[in-house]
């Protein structure tokens, strides 16, 4: 019987990323990510083990189950997917694949694509004064823009975390970063975003040692992450 299954759930995820392949056609900015065939492929094992474990083990009922998951897994990855470069469209940017995008000195707002969620990274320097914690108009145009694209996925899941370097004590930043990701989120929820959330995390968590001016400039940042649900949330300042 578990043999039995196991080929059904096989078959299913073979077909959910035939199906995933077909829903990134749609896709302008960046098609050749797999977050869609990875939510397929997951939504269809998680629906083959639901439809065998209901009592009846027939491989209909196995492949019924991988098929509905699979849908939506697949529908999950897709939305991220148009939300990424929808972003990206609005902000005048790309969406990045590169492990090395937030090291980039040149590059004030990155869009990455992870399986999980999208993150986009403001650089302190087009987002705030020195000390202050209000945005500049430039960077509450960029806010806006990015709140005006939220407003057409209201289920995803926005959580806003703030980052500075290590000048200072860490209290004194972690008030800062706080106030900086509150204002951030507010403007988002006034642009039309939903479920929004922020948090402060200090200095914690640098994308570079703070050993020089440079490195110090890339870890004061203000970080966006767009969830499609809580199970895949993390706490940025732990990363």
């Amino acid at each position: 019987m578990a043999k039995k299954i196991l080929t059904s759930i096989t078959a299913s995820a073979v077909a959910m990323f035939m199906l995933a392949g077909c829903a990134e056609q749609g896709l302008v900015a960046d098609d050749g990510y797999n977050r869609t065939k990875t939510g397929a492929l997951t939504g269809a094992i998680g629906g083959a083990i639901i439809g065998g474990s209901t009592g009846n083990h027939s491989g209909k009922r196995v492949l019924l189950g991988a098929l509905l998951g699979g849908a939506a897994g697949a529908a999950i990855g897709y939305s991220l997917d148009q939300q990424a470069n929808a972003v990206a469209k609005a902000l005048g940017t790309g969406v990045s694949n590169d492990p090395l995008a937030e090291l980039d000195p040149n590059r004030d707002i990155i869009v990455i694509k992870t399986p999980n969620y999208v993150k986009i990274i403001f650089r302190d320097r087009m987002m705030f004064r020195v000390n202050s914690a209000t945005p500049q108009q430039t960077a509450q145009n960029k806010i806006n823009k990015v709140g005006m694209v939220l407003q057409q996925y209201p289920q995803t899941i926005v959580q806003v975390a703030g980052f500075t370097d290590n000048s200072g004590s860490y209290y004194y930043n972690q008030d800062l970063s706080n106030r900086r990701a509150e204002n951030v989120a507010y403007q988002f929820q006034n642009a039309g975003a939903s479920n929004v959330s922020s948090i402060g995390c200090s200095y914690n968590a640098p994308v570079a040692p703070n050993t020089t001016a440079s490195n110090k400039s890339l870890n004061r940042r203000v970080e966006v992450y767009l969830y499609p649900n809580t199970n895949v949330q993390i706490n940025p300042c732990q990363q």
